[in-house]
């Protein structure tokens, strides 16, 4: 099971994220609570190290700004989490990573057919583009045309409903933001409780 931390905004939240053993870590650069400048993000991605990926979210960016930022801060991953088309997703200079909502309109085939190395399934936005932090209906996901190989669940998680998720829908990795923090701000056990439960979930 792997586990990416989204919304780092600090050298003490992406440590513990390292040390929690977080796979991946994402730096948001599109307009949210949680945005920060490009040199900053590449601050955090040298203090952590080669060994957790760098995500950079996006929002109905320019493939110029993209490319710039993914190389100034060094990206393992592009999550494009706009309306960007397929056509746009091809051009990305790294892997890419494309979240829906599933309110979206789509079906899971649509969904999946997008080329993308990974689809990450969020909740209905909020405020910002990005879930609301609010869980969906996971059954839904228990469809076919679901690729659980590709899979990235993401909305409402937390540290008491992780496991609940990871063996109900059994996906490739899990993403979280507002589900480790307290008053806005990482929480440092929360981030420990929630990889650790997240990666200890199908284990007898």
């Amino acid at each position: 099971m792997k586990v990416k931390i989204c919304g780092i905004m600090s050298f003490e939240a992406a440590s513990w994220a390292r040390e929690a053993g977080a796979d991946m870590i994402g730096f948001v650069f599109a307009r949210s609570s949680r945005k920060i400048p490009a040199e900053f993000a590449r601050q955090l991605a040298e203090a952590v190290g080669p060994d957790v990926k760098k995500v950079g979210v996006f929002v109905n960016e320019t493939e110029e700004a993209i490319r710039s930022i993914a190389a100034e801060v060094g990206l393992d991953y592009i999550q494009l989490h706009g309306d960007e088309s397929a056509e746009f997703s091809q051009k990305m200079p790294v892997p890419v990573i494309k979240a829906f909502s599933v309110k979206d309109g789509l079906t899971f085939k649509e969904m999946f057919a997008f080329p993308a190395d990974y689809i990450l399934i969020d909740s209905p936005p909020a405020q910002y583009r990005g879930g609301s932090g609010r869980a969906f209906d996971w059954s839904i996901l228990d469809d076919p045309d679901v690729d659980k190989s590709r899979l990235i669940l993401a909305g409402g998680l937390h540290p008491d409903n992780i496991k609940e998720a990871v063996q109900s829908v059994g996906p490739f990795a899990v993403d979280i933001s507002s589900g480790v923090e307290t008053d806005g701000r990482k929480d440092e056990v929360k981030i420990f409780q929630f990889v650790q439960r997240a990666k200890g979930a199908n284990k007898a």
